[in-house]
């Protein structure tokens, strides 16, 4: 078995701690976290399981490395904090380990990516003969994989999009939820997530992954932004009161042209509660979904809803990108040594685990 670190316990970290246990060909071989308040629990009990995994979490990252791991889960953010997310994973990978990851955006198509991430990414493959794939969390493969396979099923396709359709009162993460993409926020208040380029930056690679498995030349990528306020101040279950006036709703989308005409849409419709923006797009039920959308013929609409954590609605969401990243580490520790992106890894069935009961 594949000895695998989680390394965070957030959003991410803990379903990582669950599909890692769960997996056949892995071992959880320990828990990573900053926190000191977490130090000393026990995995299972971080992951919100009610067994006990026998794994206490720890904050010494030189002897979980000095292991040799076969993996690692990097579930830490690099929302706001890149320079230390590429750092950390450079290391592990120079320790031997692959590594798979939500946290550098940059990332997602290893072709396009910026010379100041890939270079000391191949720089420590070479030295360490580790491994590295991106995916995202939001999640990736719903941007990248799954509407490459369903664009497989038309005719004629005159467009793709992807889209995230979302209510984030549920979710409980409201550092990101309230200040990097601004709700409860006036509405003059600058978002780091919608400023200008940056959604560029986060979806754009897999804007240009798509491109390029479609055999198309991109003309350029542009962004749309609509924000709007709430009429009533309402409350949510995990991040209390947002207040009437603030924004409530979000739409972008970060657009791949072709013969000057957007083809290739990346769309996030996002909301702090139902009854704000209700002429935009809404989830077919609950509370999310993920869709793609094949314009041509025919016409193609899939919708994806997950539900993991219980009342953490949002989780489901979590979940199927960690399932994406974790389910992908023993394909990438039989492959040689390099840096991957989700048209060189494989979508792979459930293998082994029909039926089968995690500790």
């Amino acid at each position: 078995m594949i000895a695998t670190v989680v390394w965070g316990t957030g959003n991410v970290g803990r379903a990582a701690i669950r599909a890692v246990d769960a997996h056949p060909a892995l071992k959880l071989a320990a828990v990573l976290v900053h926190n000191p308040d977490k130090v000393g629990r026990d995995a299972g009990d971080l992951a919100g399981l009610d067994v006990e995994l026998g794994i206490a979490a720890t904050d010494d990252v030189d002897a979980v490395l000095a292991a040799s791991p076969g993996a690692v889960v990097y579930a830490a953010s690099g929302d706001i904090r890149p320079d230390d997310a590429l750092a950390d994973i450079t290391r592990a990978i120079r320790a031997g380990a692959v590594v798979v990851t939500p946290s550098l955006y940059a990332l997602y198509d290893r072709h396009g990516a910026p010379p100041e991430l890939r270079d000391p990414v191949l720089a420590a493959v070479e030295a360490g003969g580790g491994s590295l794939f991106v995916s995202g969390v939001d999640p990736g493969w719903a941007n990248d994989v799954m509407p490459l396979l369903v664009s497989g099923l038309g005719s004629v396709v005159d467009g793709i999009r992807c889209q995230e359709v979302f209510d984030y009162s549920t979710y409980d993460q409201p550092d990101a939820v309230r200040f990097l993409i601004g709700f409860g926020q006036p509405m003059d208040y600058q978002a780091p997530m919608l400023m200008e380029t940056v959604p560029t930056m986060v979806w754009g690679g897999q804007i240009r992954l798509m491109a390029r498995a479609l055999g198309v030349e991109l003309d350029e990528i542009r962004e749309t932004v609509d924000r709007r306020a709430l009429d009533d101040t309402v409350t949510t279950r995990t991040m209390g009161e947002f207040e009437a006036g603030t924004q409530g709703a979000v739409r972008f989308e970060v657009q791949g042209i072709v013969g000057g005409e957007p083809r290739i849409v990346v769309e996030h419709v996002t909301r702090i509660h139902p009854s704000c923006a209700t002429d935009w797009p809404l989830p077919p039920s609950g509370s999310g979904a993920h869709k793609v959308i094949i314009e041509g013929r025919p016409r193609i609409e899939v919708s994806i809803e997950a539900d993991d954590e219980g009342e953490n609605r949002s989780a489901g969401g979590n979940a199927t990108a960690v399932g994406r990243l974790v389910n992908a580490v023993d394909w990438l520790v039989e492959a040689d040594p390099g840096l991957y992106d989700a048209l060189d890894v494989p979508l792979r069935p459930a293998a082994g685990k029909i039926g089968r009961t995690p500790r």
